[in-house]
């Protein structure tokens, strides 16, 4: 049996949206194997209003996108927060980033942060330590970003690769099983 999926070739970018800073990664199955193709964070200055910066994140991520050609894009669902000025800032660069995620055709995925660390690492309490060392093992990479906000978009995106394949499987297994 091969080991190239439906997926391969698919290029999957992942985003961790906030206001600040946006890390977002892009990775690629090729041959059965994830590699990345590229990671980064985008920031907007801090001088300007929301609104300012939200509209530069959006250029940002159309350029970005429009650079990559990503057919699937994949979200970190929101977690609520105990600062509600944050959670509110990130929430609305998070409905910019779908929104521009959604403008170029790209299938849109969200997923728990506990469902990217059970995907990343096999245990959904995993450590910010933890989730770099798999990341790293998984992209077979020794250069990562020291941008965890990177990192974790690039988490999100094998997360994402991984589900795909995890249906895949579950496509072609007989109708009694699935059931």
């Amino acid at each position: 049996m091969s080991s190239v999926t439906a997926s391969d070739g698919l290029l999957v970018l992942g985003v961790d949206p906030g206001l600040a800073d946006t890390g977002y990664g892009a990775v690629r199955r090729q041959n059965g194997r994830l590699t990345m193709v590229t990671c980064g964070t985008l920031k907007t200055p801090a001088n300007l209003s929301e609104p300012k910066r939200l509209a530069i994140l959006a250029a940002q991520l159309r350029a970005l996108i429009a650079e990559l050609h990503p057919q699937a894009a994949a979200f970190e669902e929101l977690f609520f927060s105990k600062n509600v000025r944050t959670a509110m800032a990130v929430g609305q660069a998070r409905g910019v980033a779908l929104l521009c995620a959604v403008e170029t055709g790209a299938d849109v995925h969200e997923y728990s942060p506990n469902q990217v660390k059970l995907s990343v690492t096999g245990y959904g309490a995993a450590t910010k330590g933890q989730m770099l060392k798999m990341v790293q093992s998984l992209l077979a990479t020794r250069e990562l970003p020291r941008s965890d906000d990177a990192i974790d978009a690039l988490a999100i995106a094998i997360c994402h690769h991984h589900s795909g394949r995890l249906r895949t499987i579950i496509s072609r297994a007989p109708a009694s099983v699935r059931a």
